[in-house]
């Protein structure tokens, strides 16, 4: 499983409207090929930041799969004018720690 995090900053006074052409996008990116499951969750201290958390079972699955996509241009289209400045987007992969030392 492959963890995709962005972090969102949205232009002032405009969170309202980016939440709701969220809440449009998201069937876009939930019917991918490898797509596991997201969250959107708004920051506590800076009320125009988000974090998007995506679960991808493969880099590719996102990398290729929703960004090559028709699908990513409809997302694109809905979500990307709100962004200032453009999202950095990381990939995480999971470790197995031993715990037993």
């Amino acid at each position: 499983m492959i963890l995709e995090v962005a972090l969102l900053d949205v232009r002032a006074h405009q969170t309202e409207a980016f939440e709701q052409a969220f809440q449009q996008a998201q069937v876009y990116i939930s019917r991918q090929k490898g797509y596991l499951s997201h969250r959107l969750q708004r920051s506590m201290e800076k009320a125009n930041r988000y974090v998007l958390l995506v679960e991808w079972a493969t880099l590719e699955d996102h990398t290729i799969g929703f960004r090559e996509s028709e699908d990513y241009q409809h997302w694109k289209r809905l979500l990307h004018h709100f962004y200032d400045p453009f999202p950095v987007v990381e990939h995480f992969e999971s470790i197995n720690a031993d715990t037993n030392d």
